[in-house]
C-alpha cells in the first residue's frame, strides 16, 4: 500500500502547505493529491509542485468537471503530465450542487450522464488517434447548437501526449456513481472511507461495475485511493478532536439539508441521529456545537488519530481492506513526518 499527501485546498492562503509537499517528495510519499472548491484551483498547485520536486507523483483530488471543458481537462492532463515526466493523475469528480451551480453557474443536471461523457472525450483526445467527435446529451463536438455558427470542425490536439492512458480517477460515493467509476474509471477517489465497512456498502455496486466494464480482470488493476485525515499526536483526544472539524463541515455544512452526500455517508456508517444534529447546528450557525456533537467513534472509522504506535496499529486495517494508496489528509509537519516513519 502507498501512502500519499493530500494536501486538500487552500483555505484563506497557502500556508506551509507547498513547503509540505516538497518535504513529502524527499521524505517518500507515493503521491501528493491537490484539490479545489472555490478558492484555488488545483492544476496551477501540481503544476508548481512538479517543478519544485522530483520523485513525488501528483494528482488532482479532484477537478471539478463542471468547472472545466472536457477538452479544457485533456490539454491540462497532457501538459501537466509533459510537465511532470509522467508523474500525472488525472481525478475528476462533479462537485455538489451548491458549487456547481452557486459559483460555477451551472446546472447540476444529471451527473452520471455527464461523467460517462466527460471522460469518454478526455480519453479520446488523450488518446489523439483521430480527430474528436461526439453527439451526447450533454456535449457536442462539434457543437451545432444554438447560438453555432456552423463553422466548427473535428480537432486533434497539436501535441503528443507523453502517454496515451495517464490513469483517471473519479470521486464518487452513492451506489450507482461508484458502479460507474469501477466500469469507466481506473481507480477511485472515496472521501470519509471506512476500511471495515467499505466493502459492505460498496463491494457490490464495484462488482457490477468491474462487470459491465467488460474488461476481464479489471478488479485486480483498479486503484482505490481513500482519502484519510491523519493526526499524529501524543494525547489520543487532541488528535481526535482535531479530526472534528473537518467531519463537521462537510457533514454539517456541504450540501442542503436532505441533500448531503456526507451527512448519507455517516448515516450508512451507523451515525445516523449524529449527522442529523451535526447538520441542524451547522446550518443554524452553531458550528462549535456541531464539532463538538461529531462522535469520537466516527473520528476513528474515517481516521488515523492519536500516537504514533496506535496509528500504525490502526495503519493495518486500511493495509489489510487492499487499497492501492492511502492519501493522508495532513495538516502539520509534525505528522507529515511521523506518518512517513510509521509506514516505513
Amino acid at each position: 500500500m502507498r501512502i500519499g499527501y493530500f494536501m486538500s485546498y487552500w483555505g484563506r492562503g497557502p500556508g506551509d502547505r507547498l513547503a509540505m509537499a516538497e518535504a513529502a517528495d524527499r521524505l517518500g510519499y507515493s503521491t501528493v493529491w491537490s484539490a479545489e472548491a472555490y478558492g484555488s484551483d488545483a492544476a496551477t498547485v501540481l503544476s508548481w509542485i512538479a517543478g519544485r520536486t522530483e520523485r513525488i507523483d501528483i494528482g488532482s483530488g479532484i477537478f471539478q468537471m463542471p468547472a472545466r471543458t472536457p477538452a479544457m481537462t485533456a490539454m491540462t492532463t497532457i501538459t501537466l503530465d509533459h510537465l511532470s515526466e509522467g508523474r500525472f493523475h488525472l481525478g475528476l469528480g462533479v462537485s455538489g450542487p451548491q458549487v456547481v451551480e452557486g459559483w460555477h453557474g451551472r446546472p447540476y443536471g444529471k451527473p452520471l450522464g455527464l461523467t460517462r461523457e466527460y471522460v469518454s472525450i478526455v480519453r479520446s483526445i488523450l488518446e489523439r488517434s483521430e480527430p474528436v467527435t461526439h453527439d451526447g446529451e450533454h456535449y457536442q463536438l462539434p457543437f451545432t447548437g444554438d447560438g453555432a455558427l456552423g463553422l466548427g470542425k473535428p480537432l486533434k490536439s497539436i501535441v503528443h501526449p507523453l502517454r496515451s492512458d495517464v490513469p483517471i480517477y473519479l470521486a464518487s460515493l452513492g451506489h450507482k456513481n461508484v458502479a460507474l467509476t469501477a466500469e469507466i474509471a481506473d481507480g477511485w477517489l472515496p472521501t470519509f472511507w471506512s476500511p471495515t465497512k467499505a466493502d459492505a456498502i460498496w463491494g457490490a455496486d464495484l462488482a457490477a461495475g468491474f462487470e459491465r466494464s467488460g474488461e476481464p480482470g479489471k478488479a485486480d488493476r483498479f486503484r482505490v485511493v481513500p482519502t484519510v485525515p491523519v493526526v499524529v499526536d501524543d494525547d489520543v483526544v487532541v488528535a481526535t478532536n482535531a479530526v472534528k472539524p473537518h467531519l463537521a463541515l462537510y457533514v454539517g455544512g456541504m450540501g442542503a439539508k436532505g441533500k448531503n452526500f456526507y451527512a448519507d455517508l455517516a448515516t450508512r456508517y451507523g451515525f445516523g441521529d449524529a449527522a442529523e444534529r451535526i447538520q441542524d447546528l451547522w446550518l443554524a450557525g452553531r458550528q462549535p456545537e456541531a464539532i463538538a456533537a461529531v462522535p469520537d467513534e466516527l473520528v476513528d472509522e474515517v481516521s488515523l488519530v492519536g500516537p504514533a504506535g496506535r496509528v500504525a496499529e490502526r495503519l493495518e486495517l486500511w493495509r489489510s481492506a487492499g487499497i492501492w494508496e492511502l492519501a493522508a489528509m495532513i495538516q502539520d509537519r509534525a505528522t507529515l513526518e511521523a506518518l512517513a516513519g510509521v509506514a516505513a
